[in-house]
């Protein structure tokens, strides 16, 4: 199973990252770099709230039902015409039930990173969220994942599996991000001391995109 970074790289990505660019009146450039780091983000903090047996079982229901992945199908038509309302404010949904307190936090690293405003990462991430959402319901249904308890490895899969445990604590640390500004320069420091070292993955990656 391919992990969600190399989704961006395909060109169902470029039609998401194009299509989320032009929705929140961002530059694509500066959209691909918050998505690059935003969706791991959102896929670790999903994995964590399917560790407990409700969050899996609320996911899964999720996954059964609205976010079955059929937005996939038809991205031109979400994109075509300005992105629905509705589906933002399921976008803001998302968010605030996958991030709760930690939602503010993560959108100041994502700004202070990428050079946007808050209200722009916002924006991006309320329209990503439902479309990362259609792709673990495409991969849940591609996987054959029929019980909750499955969606850990699933979710795993995509952030890259066991063999990411340097990754895993990148995101942790912006998981823990409680807004006082303080971990963003600890984060930098990660992001950009692993781009240095040569590691291949999601550190180098996103030191590469947020400067040497």
């Amino acid at each position: 199973m391919s992990g969600i970074l190399d989704l961006l790289n395909s060109d169902l990505g470029k039609t998401i990252i194009s299509g989320v660019s032009g929705s929140a009146g961002t530059d694509q450039n500066k959209t691909s770099s918050v998505l690059t780091m935003a969706l791991p983000v959102l896929m670790a903090a999903m994995k964590r709230n399917a560790s407990t047996p409700e969050g899996a079982e609320g996911l899964m229901g999720a996954l059964n039902g609205k976010h079955d992945g059929s937005i996939l199908d038809n991205l031109g038509g979400l994109f075509g015409g300005g992105v629905d309302d509705n589906v933002k404010q399921d976008g803001d949904k998302i968010l605030g039930h996958v991030l709760g307190n930690k939602r503010e936090g993560v959108e100041k690293i994502l700004g202070e990173k990428s050079g946007l405003d808050m209200g722009s990462i916002g924006n991006i991430l309320k329209v990503a969220a439902p479309i990362l959402m259609g792709v673990l319901g495409k991969q849940k249904q591609q996987n054959n994942v029929s019980s909750s308890n499955d969606l850990g490895g699933l979710l795993g899969g995509l952030l890259g599996g066991n063999d990411a445990k340097e990754e895993q604590s990148f995101l942790e640390k912006i998981l823990d991000a409680d807004g006082d500004g303080s971990v963003i320069d600890d984060v930098a420091g990660m992001v950009l001391g692993k781009a240095g070292g040569g590691k291949s993955g999601l550190g180098s990656l996103l030191g590469g995109l947020f400067g040497k």
